[in-house]
């Protein structure tokens, strides 16, 4: 399960360094392709390939010609990547633009995948969730 947060810094390559306990994750599983795509919003969304191709079958299974729009999104801008010796990939320059990212970008773990954000524009995205309160069904989580 991916967890928490990691600051990072794209290179004049677009390239960046998947975090190390991430990295040490992935290759237990024997994980070294990993599937950018965008997502709504401004962020791209990162999956181990494995991963990807349980989501893949659920979209082709699943969504019908009235949901083009999400499968354009989502498969239509879906990139594989392997990461190089050092743990890095590399963010092609479409993909950089989809979701704003400049030099320093955030990783956040999102359990089976991670998500990767321009750090200002995660700033403003926490700030805009905490500034909007907690969800009402919060307490429906047990232990939170």
């Amino acid at each position: 399960m991916f967890e928490g947060s990691f600051p990072l810094s794209l290179d004049a390559k677009g390239r960046l360094t998947i975090p190390s306990q991430w990295r040490g994750m992935l290759e237990e599983q024997g994980v070294t392709k990993l599937v950018l795509t965008r997502h709504f919003g401004d962020l791209l969304r990162i999956y181990p390939l494995p991963e990807w191709e349980k989501v893949r079958e659920h979209i082709a299974s699943v969504l019908t010609s009235k949901d083009d729009r999400i499968r354009r999104l989502l498969i239509g801008s879906a990139e594989t990547v392997e990461m190089d010796g050092a743990g890095r990939i590399l963010v092609s320059p479409i993909l950089r633009r989809a979701g704003k990212l400049d030099r320093k970008v955030v990783m956040v773990g999102d359990l089976t995948r991670f998500e990767l954000w321009d750090e200002q524009i995660w700033e403003a995205y926490l700030d805009q969730q905490a500034a909007a309160g907690l969800p009402e069904d919060l307490g429906d989580i047990p232990g939170l």
